[in-house]
């Protein structure tokens, strides 16, 4: 019998909450309780894993300076993710955690000693969003003026994943052996030096941590143009990506699948979910309505493009709302976000493409109604791609309780009824639980 199941994940920011809404924290406290919360909200949900975005500056692309940033909580606060990874996976038991981590902040032993031990902490549920920086503010930040460019932060990309990847194997799985009798904790023939001496990175190991649980974390990637497709197809447990429609998805999806074979990898090893901002009502009527009272906020279109700006590296102000973009677009920073966004060619204005927005992701699906409305078409979406799942997001990436409530008691046992989704996990790893259907 065909498992016809498929994965769901979350994505979030270590920001304040809808903090000027009815149903916010009014900002939520910086102990982390409310995403704490919300991760046990999740495993009880049975998603795979929730995955805390991050960026390493305070915005300053919309209007010219940083003041609507700050004014509004756009982008900024933002504390850092693996702490709250770490306080996540100590208070669940089987949900995946996620941190973004840069491979321009962190040099590769320190960011494969990091996700080893969290990896430990979490008892093998960690996972790594693998991201490069794509704005020239953040690389301020770490002694250059600016952001290399694309290609080359790629090739950079791809030594720094090999060492990380050396530095995981640097100890052998079974190089502990822990004989009191002899008074031996760790067998030296079995921990190696990698000795790398390449065109960006230069590390002799070993690694000072012992073997993780899954001995590597969950690599997790967003990769979106060809460059990024071919590096998240060699790499990636899990891809998440935003696409136009079925159609897009489906083709999204094979395009990944064709590439890790290319690259000698069994294409099944790839998760690829996407992006999706259910709407959700106790009728069709009333959350349509809701969504419009959402999209039409005075609020929301700035935040918007406040959001893209940012990592975009374009300001968004300079166009007029009610008009289509003059041009297409192009940058350094996010390329395959901003195409996502401008959907070039499509007649629609800026306050449209806001409207279709979310923190500067394009919601693959509409999926506005009823739980067991949603909980349909997603089933048919997924039928019709072949897998993998869903990462659900929110507008600008806030969230409330009441937002989070809707899916884990809502939408998610409508899913399950239809056998769409786990009921419980079958294991205690992340990545097992990722390979598992």
């Amino acid at each position: 019998m065909a498992d016809n199941r498929f994965h769901l994940a979350w994505f979030m920011n270590f920001t304040p909450d809808e903090w000027r809404e009815p149903f916010g924290n009014g900002g939520l406290p910086w102990d982390g309780q409310f995403y704490i919360e919300m991760a046990q909200t999740l495993e009880r949900a049975c998603f795979d894993y929730i995955m805390i975005e991050d960026k390493l500056m305070v915005p300053e692309t919309y209007g010219g300076s940083r003041d609507f940033a700050l004014k509004n909580a756009m982008m900024v606060p933002k504390h850092d993710p693996a702490p709250l990874a770490v306080a996540m996976g100590m208070a669940t038991q089987r949900l995946g955690v996620v941190a973004t981590m840069s491979t321009m902040s962190y040099p590769p032993f320190m960011l494969a000693r990091l996700s080893s031990t969290i990896d430990s902490l979490t008892r093998g549920r960690f996972g790594w969003n693998i991201v490069t920086s794509a704005e020239d503010l953040a690389a301020q930040n770490f002694g250059m003026d600016k952001l290399p460019l694309r290609e080359h932060r790629y090739a950079m990309a791809d030594e720094y994943m090999h060492v990380v990847r050396a530095l995981f194997d640097s100890w052998e799985p079974d190089a502990i052996v822990l004989d009191r009798k002899k008074g031996v904790y760790a067998d030296p023939s079995k921990v190696h030096t990698i000795d790398h001496k390449g065109e960006f990175y230069q590390v002799r190991g070993p690694l000072n941590t012992v073997p993780s649980p899954q001995g590597r974390p969950v690599f997790v990637q967003a990769g979106a143009s060809p460059r990024g497709r071919d590096f998240a197809a060699q790499h990636a447990d899990s891809i998440i990506s935003v696409a136009n429609g079925v159609e897009g998805m489906k083709a999204f999806r094979e395009d990944i699948r064709a590439r890790a074979v290319a690259q000698g990898r069994d294409p099944n090893e790839i998760k690829v979910l996407f992006c999706i901002t259910p709407t959700l009502a106790d009728t069709e009527e009333e959350a349509r309505a809701k969504y419009i009272r959402t999209t039409t906020s005075d609020n929301f279109v700035t935040d918007i493009l406040s959001s893209i700006s940012a990592i975009t590296e374009i300001d968004f102000s300079q166009f007029e709302v009610d008009k289509p973009l003059p041009h297409k677009l192009v940058t350094n920073g996010e390329s395959g976000t901003l195409d996502k966004f401008q959907q070039w060619g499509s007649g629609k204005t800026l306050r449209e493409l806001a409207a279709d927005g979310g923190g500067g992701l394009v919601s693959s699906l509409e999926l506005i109604g009823t739980p067991d409305q949603v909980a349909d078409k997603m089933g048919e979406a997924m039928a019709e791609v072949g897998g993998d799942g869903f990462l659900i997001t929110t507008p600008v990436l806030r969230v409330s309780r009441r937002y989070l409530v809707e899916i884990a008691d809502g939408l998610v046992p409508a899913l399950q009824r239809r056998g769409l989704v786990r009921t419980e996990y079958a294991h205690q790893k992340l990545r097992d639980n990722l390979m598992e259907f």
